[in-house]
């Protein structure tokens, strides 16, 4: 479940990058839009690393490197 929710923050911070692009080169960098789009992309960022780090703290995510 919270590899779920890890990958569904990382495609809405996907999303709010591309919608940051599209509103940058729409409104020609005049609005608040982008500014918008960039405190969402921050937030779902934050959440994203929230995530990953509760799961190693949990330990419901644990690595496999061999060093």
């Amino acid at each position: 479940m919270l590899k779920i929710a890890i990958v569904l923050m990382l495609l809405a911070t996907m999303a709010s990058l591309f919608s940051g692009l599209f509103f940058l080169v729409k409104d020609e960098g005049h609005g608040s839009r982008v500014v918008n789009a960039l405190t969402v992309r921050v937030i779902l960022t934050s959440i994203t690393v929230a995530l990953i780090a509760w799961g190693f703290y949990s330990g419901q995510l644990t690595t496999s490197a061999s060093w």
